[in-house]
C-alpha cells in the first residue's frame, strides 16, 4: 500500500496513503477518520471503492503516524486538509468522513466549499439533541457490572496497557448493534487504535462545541454539492432519528442499514457497501466529463 509522509506548514509530517484507480475518474475521494485522537481505521472502508477512483487517506496530526504535540483547533485540522490537497495535486475531492470526520468534512465545506466536489458521511455527523438519547442506549448495552468497572477505570489517571484496552474495549462494544459480536470488534479496535490522543480528544471536542456544526447548517445547506449522502447505522446507539432531521435540513439523502450500528460496514457488509459504492459512483460520475 503505498504510503507517504507529507509536511505542513508549521513543520508537522503526516502519514498518507493513496491507493485505487485514478484513471477511473477524475475526482478522488478522501477518507476522514473519526475521534478525535484515533489513528486512521477506515482501510476496509477505502478498499471497497478502490476499483471505482483514486482514495487518500491520512493519520490526522498527533495519531499514529503523524507524530506532533501542540495544541489543535478546528482551523489547523482544515488547513491540513487543505495542505494535504495541494500535495496530491487536487483542486477538488469528494470527501467520506466517519464519525468525527463527518465534522471535520462540515467545517472543511464551510471553510473551502470550491475544493468539494461531493459529501458522502458514515455515521454523522448529528444534531442536538442526541447525546442524551446515546448515553441512555449506551448504558442500557452494559451490564452493572460492566458499567461500575468502565467507571472504575476512568476514574485511573495512568491506565497500564491492559487496563487501556479494557478501558476502550468498554467504552465502545456499545457502538455496535449485534451484542454477540460486539465484544470481539470494541476489542479488536481497542488493541488497534493505541495510543489514544486524549489532549487532541477534549481539545477538539471543546472546539466543536464553542463552534458547533449544529449552528452552521443552513450554510452548510449552501454550500454542500448535489448528490451529497449520509449513510448510518439504523442500530447505532446515537439516534438515527437525529440522522434524519440532518437529513432534512441539508436536503440530502439518508440511508439507514438496518442491524447495523456505528460501524456499519463490520455489521452490514454486503448492504453498507452496495449503498457506498452507489453513493461514490454517483459522486464520481456527477463530477467525471463526459467521454
Amino acid at each position: 500500500m503505498p504510503t507517504a509522509m507529507i509536511e505542513m506548514d508549521d513543520g508537522a509530517r503526516l502519514r498518507t496513503w493513496t491507493t485505487g484507480s485514478p484513471e477511473q475518474a477524475d475526482i478522488p475521494l478522501v477518507v476522514l477518520h473519526g475521534g478525535p485522537g484515533l489513528p486512521d481505521y477506515l482501510g476496509p472502508v477505502a478498499a471497497l471503492v478502490e476499483d471505482l477512483c483514486l482514495v487518500h487517506r491520512y493519520d490526522q496530526r498527533g495519531t499514529g503516524g503523524s507524530a506532533w504535540a501542540g495544541e489543535h483547533t478546528i482551523a489547523r485540522h482544515v488547513r491540513d486538509l487543505a495542505l494535504l490537497l495541494d500535495a496530491w495535486g487536487h483542486d477538488r475531492a469528494v470527501l467520506v468522513g466517519h464519525s468525527f470526520g463527518t465534522n471535520m468534512a462540515g467545517y472543511f465545506t464551510l471553510a473551502h466549499p470550491e475544493r468539494v466536489a461531493g459529501s458522502i458521511q458514515l455515521a454523522g455527523p448529528f444534531l442536538d439533541p442526541w447525546r442524551d438519547a446515546d448515553r441512555a442506549a449506551q448504558r442500557a448495552r452494559r451490564t452493572d457490572a460492566q458499567q461500575d468497572r468502565l467507571d472504575e477505570l476512568e476514574a485511573i489517571t495512568s491506565r497500564t496497557d491492559a487496563e487501556e484496552i479494557e478501558y476502550l474495549t468498554l467504552a465502545w462494544f456499545t457502538d455496535h448493534a449485534d451484542r454477540a459480536r460486539a465484544w470481539d470488534w470494541a476489542l479488536a479496535s481497542a488493541r488497534a487504535l493505541r495510543p489514544v490522543n486524549y489532549a487532541m480528544n477534549s481539545q477538539l471536542n471543546a472546539a466543536k462545541r464553542a463552534d458547533p456544526l449544529e449552528s452552521h447548517v443552513d450554510e452548510l445547506r449552501e454550500r454542500l454539492p448535489a448528490g451529497s449522502v449520509i449513510i448510518g447505522g439504523a442500530g447505532d446507539s446515537r439516534p438515527a432519528e437525529a440522522l434524519r432531521r440532518l437529513g432534512a435540513r441539508l436536503r440530502c439523502e439518508i440511508v439507514l442499514i438496518p442491524d447495523a450500528g456505528h460501524h456499519p460496514w463490520l455489521e452490514a457488509p454486503e448492504q453498507f457497501s452496495a449503498a457506498f459504492r452507489a453513493a461514490v459512483t454517483r459522486a464520481c460520475l456527477t463530477n467525471h466529463p463526459a467521454p
